[in-house]
């Protein structure tokens, strides 16, 4: 829609979560070596937590696309609040393997079977669960017990990526035996103030733009109305782009952002206070 007017190839600031964009501020690389390391390290369980729309997902599908050492077999689970279904079906299915009507010892035994064949194959399985926060502690008790398949060799890497509640969860006494399999883990807080212009130019370069179509009173407007927390940055970004090219002006400024935030608050459903469990931004520095 806007992207002729501002000389841009593709919406710098869209909230799906594709690798090119993904900005590496100073705790996104934390977060990216801890995944990293889990990976390549064979870590049974790997943990990766934070606020809504911090860049949890982009980071996992920015390893995985990248990913150094042997192939990787993936499989993503992205639907955890599920009510029917064991488990075990909804992990046959993210690796598009045969689980209707199979009883749950003959699933667990054709799983095993199958990461076995993997292995052989010279690759290596990973298992991605999104929105893990949402597993009841049956479940995460169930993928505890599916790691006891690594018995002779790693044949399935389990990646949790969650909101903070995840945190809290694996902290609690029950939860002991499968918090002491999490070899890497880490908590992404929201981006730093410092971050701020960083994460413009880099968003808007890799969509053939530069960082002069938002002034840097505009940028820090934004960014602090979104407390440093990507999705909500991208939203509130999107939205002045939309506004600016209804203006009709080359660049937006801080005047416009302010626009843009008014209508939000006062017409929107949008508050991006309630995306960030982490402090404010004078306390972002962990």
């Amino acid at each position: 829609m806007y992207e002729k007017h501002f000389g841009l190839q593709a919406r710098p600031f869209s909230i799906l979560p594709d690798p090119r964009f993904l900005y590496l501020g100073h705790h996104h690389k934390i977060a990216y070596t801890m995944l990293e390391y889990g990976l390549v390290g064979q870590a049974g369980f790997t943990v990766i937590t934070g606020a809504i729309g911090s860049g949890k997902t982009t980071l996992v599908q920015k390893l995985v696309s990248a990913a150094p050492g042997k192939p990787i077999t993936l499989g993503l689970i992205s639907t955890t609040s599920i009510a029917t279904g064991t488990l075990m079906e909804w992990i046959m299915m993210s690796f598009r393997q045969p689980f209707e009507g199979m009883s749950y010892p003959r699933l667990h035994r054709d799983f095993g079977d199958f990461l076995r064949r993997q292995a052989e194959n010279g690759k290596r399985v990973v298992l991605v669960i999104d929105e893990a926060q949402n597993l009841l502690a049956e479940r995460l008790e169930e993928l505890r017990l599916l790691s006891n398949l690594n018995v002779d060799q790693m044949l399935l890497q389990l990646v949790l990526v969650g909101q903070p509640e995840l945190r809290d969860m694996l902290r609690q006494p029950g939860m002991r035996q499968l918090a002491q399999r999490v070899s890497s883990d880490f908590h992404l807080p929201p981006l730093e103030h410092a971050d701020a212009i960083p994460y413009f130019e880099h968003r808007l370069k890799v969509a053939g733009g530069n960082a002069r179509i938002f002034t840097r009173p505009a940028i820090y407007e934004i960014f602090d109305y979104a407390r440093g927390t990507p999705r909500s940055i991208n939203i509130v970004a999107d939205k002045c782009l939309v506004y600016g090219f209804g203006d009709g002006v080359s660049k937006v400024g801080r005047r416009l952002v302010g626009r843009v935030i008014a209508d939000a608050d006062r017409y929107g459903i949008y508050d991006p206070a309630e995306n960030t469990n982490d402090s404010p931004i004078a306390d972002f520095i962990v």
